[in-house]
């Protein structure tokens, strides 16, 4: 197999074979990951062949090749950034939002699961308090009382406090960002409610 260029710094050299690198692979049915073509240096090199000259379902995948030519699933340099960007947000969280409950309870784990898919779309969790609190954002709170995690939008204090475009603004604007986020939570496979008698929402895990 054969990739294109010189190997990555994070690439290492196992008695002549490359150990963790990006590579392009194909599931079986109801089997392993298999190697179809690689090492390449970097994810977008293995998309780009995957474009050109891939098998049908052919994708690029980050691991170590084994004697069999099935990979060895590893963390990316870009899942290990993605951890660490989906931690930055989880600290913006209030203080003590996890009072009572275990880190195991499904609550967490949901409100983890919702965190990521509203930061994948782009949407920042709000900043509870200090610095950037002012700039707004999605809020999560783990209700145990309603099975779910109430997701609200937070808008910046130039609209909710400043009103720098007229209360009516604000008034109008705020339930539109409280559907935007529960469409996203929706086309995600999660379910959700309205909340009360409020624009915000509580969302639950299908099924």
């Amino acid at each position: 197999m054969s990739g294109v260029g010189g190997l990555s710094s994070g690439e290492v050299l196992l008695e002549g074979a490359v150990g963790q690198a990006w590579w392009l692979a194909a599931h079986e049915d109801d089997g392993p990951v298999r190697i179809v073509a690689g090492p390449f240096p970097d994810r977008a090199d293995a998309a780009w062949a995957a474009g050109l000259h891939g098998p049908a379902g052919a994708r690029p995948a980050f691991g170590i090749r084994r004697a069999d030519g099935v990979l060895t699933r590893r963390p990316s340099p870009q899942d290990w950034a993605w951890l660490a960007q989906l931690t930055e947000q989880l600290e913006r969280l209030p203080a003590g939002w996890d009072a009572g409950l275990s880190d195991d309870d499904p609550l967490v784990t949901l409100l983890i699961e919702v965190a990521a898919a509203l930061l994948e779309a782009g949407l920042p969790l709000h900043v509870s308090t200090g610095a950037g609190s002012e700039l707004g954002g999605a809020c999560l709170t783990p209700e145990p009382a309603v099975g779910g995690v109430v997701v609200t939008w937070r808008q910046h204090d130039r609209m909710s406090v400043d009103h720098a475009h007229g209360p009516a603004v604000d008034a109008v604007l705020q339930p539109v960002m409280n559907r935007a986020l529960a469409d996203v939570l929706v086309l995600r496979g999660f379910v959700v409610d309205a909340f009360g008698g409020s624009s915000g929402h509580v969302v639950r895990l299908a099924g």
